[in-house]
């Protein structure tokens, strides 16, 4: 209380205080870097990953990048090809008159050379960038590219997609916001009790967010999804808080004639509630900090530190601003648009068997999905993007017109013997799958001496410790059939170089997909043993814990289940994060309806009456909860054109209504049939005796 006293007492400083802190964080938020690939996320002790420097070490070669020119004549080729061998940070431009005399007619070159660099009206250009593929310099020297090669290049590889992913979500991130904002507001207008109190609320909450996004700043750079979600999710997650300072300042003002009084209490009920509550999110988030793939401890961090600035703000700027604008505020006051709910709680307790009937029929069903869309993830992360989008566009180009699904690049050791190569190279163009190998030795051939080649075309290929070969592939990254090329490429690789590496996309992402498979089980054993122990903790039980993550895990069951009955593939990061995510942000509406259920049972009530009571006071709440949750995603989630981010908030939107209904018809029917385990297994669950009563039983 003596802390509730002095945020009253000192309202006006802290909100001088507060608008203070948003210069440094306007200024964190524009200094912290976005990072916008997600296979930069991949652990650092990867063959796959350590091959990216060792290529950018040895050859200077970071970023790779095909360029596709569709009827352009040769001659007005070799003259972009110039100008694009003078963008910063190009390192190196190859097509086919870097290793034969443009003199030379197309047609008379060897199959090889002619069938790498043509198709058609169309040949390919192959540039090398001196920086990693999701650097900014890479990406504004793809955009430079594209401005000279005009609209008839098509730019193709990482880098590209990490470019226009990059200029949609600029253009996109704002919007998201205002979407979320529009739609919290008009859900909070409709089921709270007062007409501007919502602005309020997003005040003390916008307030938070941006502290919360300059703080990112100490972490050098986030990843785009988190820096997308990351102030819509926090504004669903922390609206919950709001929500209960004002219902209990309410409920203050009818013991307190004086307001400042009623909001000291308020701010100390609410803290001791909230803080149960904030937990549990705190932990979901937490565990996505154990992933192997690092956008979970990306995101995990931002949000777990974002929900802990909310609480604050919810108890220090949100009070303040409360009693600033108390008069306003008594204006604007109308009747709850949410009407009594006590026949519907009576009613769903007096039918509680059918819902535990439900339970029983839907639970396997539901796991059955859940576990198959697990499995039925998509990792190639252009499928995430619009189709009209041009690295997708360039994409499609390769695979149609030039048979190439992905180009993966080969590092052996640069003093291996040139018979080996050569042998080695055989028998990569012998696996099915494979295309095309270029190297220096399949280039130039063994007629010519390598002595007798100019640096400018040694260079290219083989430097001092590794020499570089394209392996071209029919293949698309991330299916099942690149996956067994990458293993026989692999193991013929290493027959003739133990030292040997597979490097490139289709490599990291196989990687990335053996990775995330290990982190989803990890991550959530490790949210729900945490929240587990949290809410054995809250509720001092034993049994409640196994009824209230049942209940949620059910709940998200179905919401992860939904997409394999209805033929959608999910981006993979997308079930690994909403099952913490669900579980941590609607757990709450559970413990909210346990802790008045075990309130009016330690009173004495019978289970019946304990259990109503319990649903009729929860239910109002557990709305405003959920509508809150579903109106700040469901926006986003039809607006964005990234499908990494639409899917997210598609999933938490569908995820708060579905555990709504959990929670409002199967935790009570849970409760009506395990009340007796749960009074063996819960402190303060019974009713405390009284001396009379003692004396009577006597």
């Amino acid at each position: 209380m003596k802390f509730a006293k002095a945020i009253v007492k000192s309202r006006f400083v802290i909100l001088i205080v507060s608008l203070a802190l948003l210069v440094p964080a306007a200024l964190g938020m524009i200094f912290t870097r976005t990072n916008y690939d997600m296979l930069n996320y991949l652990p650092d002790d990867l063959e796959t990953v350590q091959g990216q420097q060792y290529m950018l070490d040895d050859f200077g070669k970071g970023a790779f990048s095909f360029l596709i020119f569709e009827n352009v004549d040769d001659k007005d080729i070799v003259k972009t090809e110039e100008k694009i061998k003078q963008v910063d940070h190009v390192d190196t431009v190859l097509w086919y008159d870097d290793i034969a005399d443009l003199s030379i007619p197309k047609e008379i070159l060897p199959d090889k050379i002619y069938d790498a660099f043509n198709s058609g009206d169309e040949t390919l250009m192959a540039v090398f960038f001196d920086t990693s593929s999701s650097a900014d310099e890479t990406m504004d020297a793809i955009s430079e590219i594209r401005s000279i090669a005009g609209d008839q290049c098509f730019v193709s590889g990482i880098s590209a997609m990490v470019t226009d992913l990059r200029d949609l979500c600029e253009r996109e991130e704002a919007i998201y916001v205002a979407i979320a904002v529009i739609l919290a507001v008009i859900a909070m207008m409709i089921f709270m009790d007062n007409w501007i109190i919502p602005f309020v609320f997003l005040a003390s909450i916008g307030i938070a967010i941006l502290i919360n996004l300059g703080s990112n700043y100490f972490m050098g750079e986030i990843s785009y999804i988190t820096k997308a979600l990351a102030a819509v999710l926090q504004l669903a997650v922390t609206m919950d808080y709001s929500i209960f300072l004002w219902h209990s300042y309410g409920e203050q003002k009818g013991i307190y004639p004086d307001h400042k009084q009623a909001m000291a209490a308020a701010i100390h009920e609410t803290f001791r509630s909230v803080i149960g509550s904030s937990v549990t999110t705190i932990a979901g988030f937490i565990a996505l900090c154990f992933m192997t793939f690092t956008l979970g401890r990306d995101l995990g961090i931002v949000m777990a530190k974002g929900v802990l600035i909310g609480v604050m703000g919810c108890v220090t700027i949100l009070p303040s601003l409360i009693l600033i604008l108390d008069k306003p505020l008594e204006k604007t006051m109308h009747k709850s648009l949410i009407p009594s709910t006590k026949k519907l709680a009576t009613g769903l307790v007096k039918i509680f068997p059918v819902f535990l009937i439900l339970f029983a029929v839907i639970v396997g069903p539901a796991y059955y999905g859940y576990d198959k869309t697990n499995d039925e993830v998509y990792y190639d992360l252009s499928e995430s993007l619009p189709e009209d989008m041009s690295n997708v566009i360039a994409n499609t180009k390769l695979k149609e017109d030039f048979g190439l699904g992905t180009t993966e690049m080969v590092l052996v050791d640069s003093s291996l013997p040139a018979k080996d190569v050569r042998k080695m190279t055989k028998e990569m163009e012998s696996v099915d799958g494979v295309k095309t190998v270029l190297g220096l030795e399949s280039v130039v051939g063994s007629m010519i001496p390598e002595d007798a080649l100019p640096e400018s075309i040694t260079s290219i290929l083989k430097g001092d410790r590794w020499e570089l070969m394209l392996v071209s592939s029919e293949y698309k990254t991330a299916s099942p059939e690149v996956s067994e090329q990458l293993k026989t490429l692999n193991s013929i690789i290493h027959k003739y170089d133990e030292s040997g590496m597979l490097i490139g996309e289709a490599a990291l992402t196989n990687d990335l997909i053996d990775i995330t498979s290990v982190d989803f089980q990890v991550v959530n054993t490790i949210s729900i043993i945490a929240i587990f122990i949290i809410i054995a903790l809250v509720e001092k039980s034993i049994s409640l814990p196994f009824i209230l993550v049942a209940v949620i895990e059910f709940a998200i069951f179905i919401n992860l289940g939904l997409p394999h009955y209805m033929g959608q593939s999910l981006p993979f990061i997308a079930p690994i994060c909403i099952s913490t995510i669900q579980l941590g942000a609607t757990v709450d509406y559970a413990i909210l309806m346990t802790t008045r259920y075990k309130k009016e049972r330690s009173l004495g009530n019978d289970k019946r009456t304990a259990v109503t009571t319990a649903l009729e006071t929860s239910i109002p709440s557990i709305i405003i909860s959920a509508m809150g949750l579903f109106a700040a995603t469901i926006g986003v989630s039809i607006y964005s054109e990234v499908d990494m981010i639409g899917s997210l908030c598609a999933l938490m939107a569908r995820g708060a209504i579905i555990s709504l209904f959990c929670v409002v018809l199967v935790l009570p029917a849970m409760f009506m049939l395990f009340d007796k385990v749960i009074g063996a297994t819960t402190l303060g669950f019974k009713p405390k005796k009284t001396n009379t009563e003692v004396k009577v039983d006597a």
